[in-house]
């Protein structure tokens, strides 16, 4: 850290020198312009004016469709880009995009918000993404997708006490749901990262809290494939329902409904800033590790009905995750929760003069 002295110019003009080792980074010279950005806690930020051009040049992401010679490969190269904040994705083949490619560009592209094909031949694909980050609230998206999950989990246990193969079935469906607004929330958030400058726009108010908000994302992402694969397992298990009693399925019921209070609490608590409850949140999972392993022993010899509590208890766990953000975050912002509980107390150091 450099410290300037300011240099009066005029009668009221206040003007500081820059420092050569970033101009020549840089390759400022005089007479260039350069940006200055306020910031929230009151700091500037100084930005070369190429580097705010290039926010306004778009790029086209050109795909080797002859390359992804990999089931899902080209779908996933997709998805990818999306997320990284690409606008226009070419797909290009030097002889023929293949069916099942093609197939895999119309699936995707219904799965990702404000992508479309522009243009479409035999030897190329136009993607275009017209979306504008500002229009959207990354907390409320936050929430959609714990509401999402959230009903990907009662609908399976649901179809579990019912045995209702139908509505399992529904209930795979629905995880694309979830996975379109997580693409768009990871989306968002990277672009936000880039763009410091509209981060309030977005209904961010901390950027520091950009990554642990990524965090809160792939767990409830995950939260949503496991309550996927125990849909599935359901599926498989209806086969042996009658050899299960009924007791032993209000057990494994029971269970997911206190795995499902976890994330769900969890998630709240760090928008609420409540440590005494994500505390709670951590010790009710600690709780179901110890009621899981006990559970286990009594559950009978029948194919995928362990593996649906071990689900569960993944469910419980990546969940509770959360619950730490959310107290490390109160911590940070000196949540009003943690009057009482946590107290700053502010020394002025003085370093000591060698002799």
């Amino acid at each position: 850290m450099e410290s300037r002295k300011l240099q009066r110019v005029g009668r009221s003009t206040l003007t500081v020198s820059l420092p050569n080792r970033w101009v020549r980074e840089n390759g400022i010279k005089p007479g260039d312009s350069v940006f200055i950005m306020m910031e929230k806690d009151g700091t500037l930020k100084i930005v070369p004016s190429y580097a705010i051009r290039l926010e306004e040049t778009e790029e086209e992401y050109i795909v080797n469709a002859d390359a992804c010679d990999e089931s899902g490969m080209l779908e996933r190269i997709i998805v990818g880009s999306y997320m990284l904040g690409r606008n226009v994705i070419r797909i290009i083949s030097s002889n023929r995009i293949e069916k099942n490619q093609i197939n895999e560009v119309r699936r995707v592209t219904r799965k990702l918000i404000g992508l479309g094909i522009l243009e479409e031949s035999s030897k190329q694909i136009l993607l275009q993404c017209s979306l504008d980050p500002t229009k959207f609230k990354i907390d409320m998206l936050i929430r959609r997708l714990s509401l999402i999950v959230s009903t990907i989990l009662t609908e399976a246990m649901q179809a579990l006490i019912e045995n209702n193969r139908l509505l399992a079935e529904e209930t795979i469906e629905r995880e694309d749901e979830a996975d379109t607004i997580y693409y768009l929330a990871t989306r968002l958030l990277l672009y936000a990262q880039r763009r410091p400058d509209i981060v309030e726009q977005m209904g961010i108010t901390d950027p520091l809290f950009i990554p642990a908000m990524r965090l809160i994302l792939q767990s409830l992402e995950l939260i949503g494939d496991y309550s996927e694969d125990i849909a599935k397992k359901v599926i498989a298990v209806g086969a042996y329902r009658d050899r299960i009693e009924e007791e032993i399925i209000k057990k494994i019921y029971d269970f997911s409904e206190a795995a499902q209070t976890v994330f769900q609490k969890a998630v709240d608590c760090v928008f609420t800033g409540d440590i005494k409850v994500a505390n709670s949140v951590l010790e009710m999972k600690n709780n179901l590790e110890i009621e899981a392993e006990r559970l286990m022993y009594e559950l009978p010899e029948i194919p995928y009905l362990r593996a649906i509590l071990s689900g569960l208890l993944n469910i419980a766990s990546v969940g509770s995750l959360n619950a730490d953000i959310a107290i490390n975050r109160a911590l940070q912002e000196h949540s009003k929760h943690i009057e009482g509980i946590v107290k700053i107390v502010r020394h002025t150091w003085i370093p000591r003069m060698e002799k």
